[in-house]
């Protein structure tokens, strides 16, 4: 994300109703806008034709996310405020993030492109688990809210496309195993981000993260499936009390890239698509070894050209 020191000075201010401006970005960076009260922040996001926002200070940027900083910040009564609003006037937008300490607020925005960027993808794999008769055994929970373990009512986020076993996952709060996210005009990093909240804020119950990012300037779709890989614990001693902490020993590892590029010199235009196909481990997926009659879950390069053929259509 921007930092406040860089993005400060840049900043469009929203001192009235009347809606900001989405400042002009560099290449693969989040457009920022300032947010100073609610109605400015609705207005902004129906005028806005991005996917995503970050709101910084007051401030809003697009796929939609606010970055709060010194000043405006969105509080967790603002929130509070603006989840109240955004229900009565229809769930039109989704609420990527919320963390109460960082004053973050990511918004969504649910264009067509961007739908179809993760449901053409989650797509391809719940037509697999029809096709093996699994799926009475896998829930799908779209963009359900996902809230941190052990506060119900704090901070949380929507997802995409998720999904999570069953019977092996059955409470009400329950993270996902799988999670496909999806951006165009929000920054590779950003959706990077976005990865390593969901691992983090899930206490590393989901265990699948497939980001899909759309370049219009280079006709292609960037794919990136992400695991969680465990290390051996390491050992800190704090200089204060020499007490003995354990890190995390958790670290994202990115374990297959795939890149789509759409090819306009022939008539209908082809898709190439490098690296081969796109591979789901069973384990990760339904928390448990595969039967002999069950193995991975793989969207071939055939079909991985027909879910390209769709998005760009």
């Amino acid at each position: 994300m921007t930092s406040s020191s860089a993005s400060a000075s840049s900043l469009v201010s929203a001192a009235s109703i009347v809606p900001p401006s989405v400042e002009s970005k560099e290449d693969d960076e989040d457009p920022i806008v300032r947010f100073t009260n609610v109605p400015c922040l609705f207005q902004t996001i129906d005028s806005n034709t991005g996917d995503i926002l970050l709101v910084t200070g007051s401030t809003i940027s697009s796929c939609f996310a606010v970055l709060c900083t010194n000043h405006v910040n969105v509080s967790p009564n603002d929130f509070a405020k603006i989840e109240r609003v955004r229900e009565t006037r229809g769930r039109k937008f989704r609420f990527r993030r919320y963390d109460s300490n960082s004053r973050i607020l990511i918004i969504t925005i649910p264009t067509r492109l961007h739908e179809q960027l993760h449901l053409g993808l989650y797509e391809q794999y719940y037509c697999q688990l029809v096709q093996r008769g699994m799926h009475n055994h896998w829930r799908s929970i779209g963009s359900t809210t996902l809230r941190q373990h052990g506060h119900p009512g704090g901070d949380g986020g929507e997802g995409y496309s998720t999904g999570l076993p069953v019977p092996e996952r059955m409470g009400m709060d329950d993270w996902p195993t799988l999670v496909v996210e999806a951006g165009y005009s929000e920054s590779l990093n950003q959706l990077r981000n976005d990865m390593r909240w969901l691992f983090s804020e899930s206490n590393h119950d989901v265990k699948v993260v497939i980001l899909a990012k759309f370049d219009h300037r280079q006709h292609s779709i960037l794919l990136e499936r992400w695991e969680e890989q465990e290390w051996p614990p390491q050992r800190v001693i704090t200089r204060s009390r020499a007490a003995v902490q354990q890190q995390d020993r958790f670290a994202p590892i990115l374990r297959q890239v795939i890149t789509i590029t759409r090819n306009t010199t022939t008539n209908p235009a082809s898709y190439n698509v490098s690296r081969g196909a796109l591979v789901l481990g069973f384990k990760l997926l339904f928390l448990r070894d595969a039967g002999p009659e069950e193995g991975d879950f793989v969207i071939s390069v055939e079909e991985l050209q027909e879910y390209a053929e769709r998005v760009w259509s």
